[in-house]
């Protein structure tokens, strides 16, 4: 649900996410509840943490604690006046917002999940592979192998995840997807590190894998979309990585204004803890069939 600034108001004429400033005394969830129901005209009951957002225009600095609402009462109005509407998260591109909005945008419309594929004998074996993830709740596959026939593999993982609706993602070079026109291109940091900008690739979304507070500033210098940070935990992928551990995970994410996923040594339990320290979701590779 989207709520028209009012034009005499800081961005007005521009879209918004209903919300408003925490009051002293508040805690920012006490302010969410409030400003909701002064706003709209509705009582949460169950919400919880999407993006945390530190923005600086030219006239001002905002710092957004984004949720997502998921369970509330009432029938949402414009309260104050101001025109509302719903839609859908892919509808959400179709509006105009704040510069500071873009990331939540990008957040409603990311899944929670990315199986990754890793390694594999065979690309029947790969396929099973992801059938099996999709069938245990991944909401989206990410292909990473060196496999002799990596991009017939791509293409019909391409196919089954469109066939899913789920978001298919390459962990490739710029050419192997556009050859592939797949909408989602993930990097590694060797490769973030030569990206000339964001326009190198034309798809919806650009990611990559970081591991250094110095990488997550390279990625949103280049605008890319969304990053993997890891090793949050200890993984048999990389045993010799010093997992960074969910405060330091928390403390890097609060600077990146982009959804990030939690990665390395995640499985279904860590999705409520990812949330909580300021991760879109979590990518995990052997979580969906151990």
């Amino acid at each position: 649900m989207l709520a028209l600034r009012p034009n005499d108001k800081h961005q007005g004429g521009l879209w918004e996410f209903p919300g408003g400033k925490v009051e002293q005394g508040e805690t920012v969830q006490e302010a969410l509840k409030r400003e909701l129901q002064e706003e709209v005209g509705i009582q949460v009951t169950k919400c919880r943490p999407l993006i945390q957002i530190s923005h600086r225009y030219p006239d001002k600095a905002v710092l957004l604690d984004v949720f997502l609402v998921s369970e509330f009462e009432g029938q949402a109005e414009g309260c104050e006046g101001q025109a509302i509407c719903w839609t859908t998260a892919d509808g959400l591109s179709d509006f105009s917002f704040p510069a500071a909005n873009q990331p939540i945008v990008d957040a409603c419309q990311l899944p929670e999940s990315i199986l990754i594929t890793g390694e594999f004998e065979s690309p029947q074996a790969c396929i099973e592979r992801v059938m099996l993830g999709l069938s245990r709740g991944a909401q989206s596959v990410m292909l990473r192998s060196q496999h002799p026939a990596k991009l017939e593999i791509a293409a019909e993982l391409k196919t089954l995840c469109e066939s899913h609706d789920k978001l298919f993602i390459l962990n490739g070079t710029p050419e192997e997807a556009a050859a592939l026109k797949v909408d989602a291109l993930h990097l590694s940091s060797h490769q973030l590190d030569q990206l000339a900008d964001r326009n190198a690739f034309a798809g919806k979304w650009l990611s990559a894998s970081c591991h250094t507070p110095e990488e997550l500033e390279v990625a949103v210098a280049k605008g890319l979309d969304f990053v993997t940070l890891s090793p949050v935990s200890a993984t048999q992928s990389h045993p010799n990585a010093a997992p960074l551990g969910w405060a330091c995970f928390s403390d890097w994410v609060l600077s990146v204004p982009m959804p990030v996923y939690a990665l390395g040594g995640m499985n279904h339990a860590d999705i409520s803890t990812a949330f909580a320290h300021g991760a879109q979701g979590i990518a995990a590779i052997s979580a969906w069939w151990d």
